[in-house]
């Protein structure tokens, strides 16, 4: 049986591709493999952990099926405010669950131990504070918060009732990306200067204009529970609750949805606590629908010298009308150097390094001088440097892709419950949700009010 087992765990790493003795560490890998001999091990009657869902939306649902992937979970309950997604849960997850449009008769089960907020962004912190008063564990859909206002006191309801929390953008959970961190604390790039990434799209579905059900109505939807912590409220629009990504009423934007996974990544691996000026620009140039948010939107982000990373730059790019096509990636430049992500699971590094020697000639005055000049200033630095400083580096090109079978979704959620069972700290916690989240929601606070935002990432406050 446990030759069967190590067979199984070589099939699964088979697939990393390590073409550099920079990258030979099999440290990920065999982070992987704990996680899958820990994944079989049984799991005793009492050790279960009673899972529900609340809001059975797009990640309601991915996020359910990623937390039942993880042996000993169960689900207990779904929450939704449109009946027809509750059907569907039943559908999936079976007849004995119980399905409820209010969240609260979910927070007074006892039987319940832990809960996943996937619902509109403007419900986020609302439901996680009353969960963790009422002793459940909570995974909260990122961005952690809909408004600045709200990260703090979070925080602070964690801290007060101890409650397991957790955040999920899973790249802190991404092998890739762990990876990529213990490269880039190894110098693999010399000194980082500036980051630049994006998630670009090209399709109606990925600029949120999601299907709509036929029998969308006030009957089918609680609509006043969905619109209930907006001071103004409207009239039923089946657009706004069921496209609710589109208004800055119930979502955050590109920035909230988007440029928080990137934030998330560059924190993860830089181990920064966040920037001190933000500045966005936007516009909507084509998804004309109705919607109150920018399809494109351009982000400049300073980051401080600090005693985690030296001063950096980071340039963010949502566009939804992209003749590029779908396509995103994270990069990291250093003064030796340049790591690219293309997505979770894998990433390459291209180095390039200067001669010790400035060099002469080329794009350069040295030829505007006189020819005695020109020879004397060639015998000066040849004085000055040797050949081998005068020789530039050879350049390399290194890739890493994470184990076959490798899944940040799954662990992350592997992260979530073994933090619950064991009472180690969770990987990605409300103070690190928060600093990754505020300077996505700056951007939107810098383009609506077309001024740079000045935040304090110790403190966690503009100022």
């Amino acid at each position: 049986m446990a030759s069967d087992r190590r067979k199984f765990l070589k099939q699964l790493g088979s697939t990393i591709v390590l073409t550099s003795t920079a990258l030979g560490s099999m440290a990920a890998q065999e982070a992987h493999e704990r996680k899958v001999l820990q994944a079989q091990k049984r799991i005793a009657a009492n050790d279960k952990i009673r899972l529900a869902t609340i809001g059975m939306g797009i990640m309601g649902f991915n996020d359910t099926r990623a937390a039942l992937h993880i042996p000993g979970v169960e689900l207990a309950a779904c929450c939704d405010l449109y009946t027809g997604r509750l059907e569907r849960a039943k559908e999936l997850f079976g007849d004995q669950i119980y399905t409820t449009r209010n969240f609260n008769e979910i927070l007074d089960r006892k039987d319940i131990d832990a809960i996943v907020v996937a619902t509109s962004d403007n419900w986020h912190s609302r439901i996680s504070e009353a969960a963790m008063r009422k002793g459940k564990a909570v995974y909260s859909e990122k961005p952690m918060v809909h408004l600045l206002s709200e990260g703090l006191n979070e925080i602070k309801v964690q801290e007060e009732t101890k409650m397991v929390f957790q955040v999920g953008s899973q790249r802190v959970s991404s092998l890739a990306f762990a990876k990529a961190k213990e490269l880039y604390k190894a110098g693999a790039i010399g000194q980082l200067n500036s980051i630049q990434a994006s998630f670009n799209r090209q399709s109606a579905l990925g600029a949120w204009q999601y299907t709509i059900p036929l029998d969308a109505s006030p009957q089918t939807v609680d609509w006043e529970t969905f619109q209930a912590p907006e001071k103004t409220k409207l009239p039923y629009e089946a657009n706004r609750f069921f496209r609710w990504r589109n208004y800055r009423e119930y979502g955050t934007g590109v920035a909230g949805d988007l440029f928080v996974h990137l934030l998330s990544g560059i924190h993860f691996i830089t181990d920064s606590k966040g920037p001190d000026k933000i500045y966005s620009v936007g516009d909507l140039v084509y998804w004309k629908d109705g919607r109150n948010v920018p399809d494109v939107m351009n982000a400049i982000i300073q980051y401080p010298d600090s005693p985690e990373h030296p001063a950096f730059q980071v340039s963010l790019q949502v566009n939804f009308i992209s003749g590029q096509g779908e396509v995103g990636y994270t990069r990291f430049v250093g003064s030796e150097g340049v790591i690219d992500i293309s997505d979770d699971s894998g990433f390459s590094i291209h180095t390039s390094k200067m001669s010790k020697a400035p060099g002469y000639g080329g794009w350069d005055s040295f030829e505007t001088y006189p020819k005695a000049m020109q020879q004397a200033i060639v015998a000066d630095y040849n004085k000055k440097y040797s050949a081998a400083d005068q020789q530039i580096p050879p350049g390399s090109v290194t890739s890493y892709e994470a184990p076959a079978g490798s899944n940040s979704s799954f662990d992350h959620f592997a992260n979530f419950f073994d933090s619950m069972r064991t009472g180690k700290p969770v990987v990605e916690n409300a103070i690190f949700g928060f600093r990754a989240a505020a300077p996505a929601l700056a951007c939107n606070e810098s383009y609506f009010q077309n001024k740079v935002i000045h935040w304090d990432p110790i403190n966690m406050k503009m100022v």
